[in-house]
């Protein structure tokens, strides 16, 4: 899949705002601000429930990166997320 149609589907599901659980989450991190080198999603289930967490990392922008992004997309529709959250900028590592 293209990195920007896949971006594109990411953000509109973000966009719809919190729908209730299954909650999807997204958060940036890496050396600087304008280069995130890993990601991190988590899927939590329901309210209280402990999240699940998966790590995804690249040589390069993993925003930019067609194989990560793609699959975080599969990963959001696997999971029949409600809600997908994306937590804003790049943090440190």
């Amino acid at each position: 899949m293209n990195v920007e149609k896949a971006k594109k589907r990411i953000a509109k599901k973000i966009n719809r705002g919190f729908k209730g659980y299954p909650l999807v989450s997204l958060a940036y991190f890496g050396e600087t601000p304008e280069q995130a080198t890993e990601v991190a999603i988590q899927y939590i289930e329901e309210e209280g429930a402990e999240p699940q967490e998966q790590r995804f990392t690249s040589k390069t922008d993993v925003r930019e990166d067609e194989s990560i992004q793609t699959v975080l997309l599969k990963i959001i529709e696997r999971a029949n997320a409600n809600s997908v959250t994306e937590v804003e900028g790049v943090a440190p590592l």
